[in-house]
């Protein structure tokens, strides 16, 4: 099975589980995001991101080029508290 199956079943699993009405939301919110062309700015497969300065999880600044020199960089964006 490929990745995008196994993700495809996971989705399918994972919305069998909703309520209609909220699923409704969700595809509508999807369906507005892509419409508002913010797709059209996301990095593409191989190219380089920007260096960048960011707080981490405990608000200390981190460099990515310094960050960059000890190896490959992983970014996880964390949506914080809910």
């Amino acid at each position: 099975m490929s990745l995008q199956d196994k993700l495809t079943a996971m989705k399918d699993r994972f919305e069998s589980k909703m309520a209609p009405d909220t699923l409704a939301i969700m595809h509508r919110a999807t369906s507005d995001l892509a419409r508002s062309g913010t797709m059209d700015h996301i990095l593409k497969v191989g190219v380089s991101a920007p260096q960048f300065i960011l707080p981490d999880q405990e608000d200390r600044l981190v460099n990515s080029a310094e960050l960059l020199e000890k190896g490959p960089l992983v970014i996880n964006f964390y949506r914080g508290v809910w």
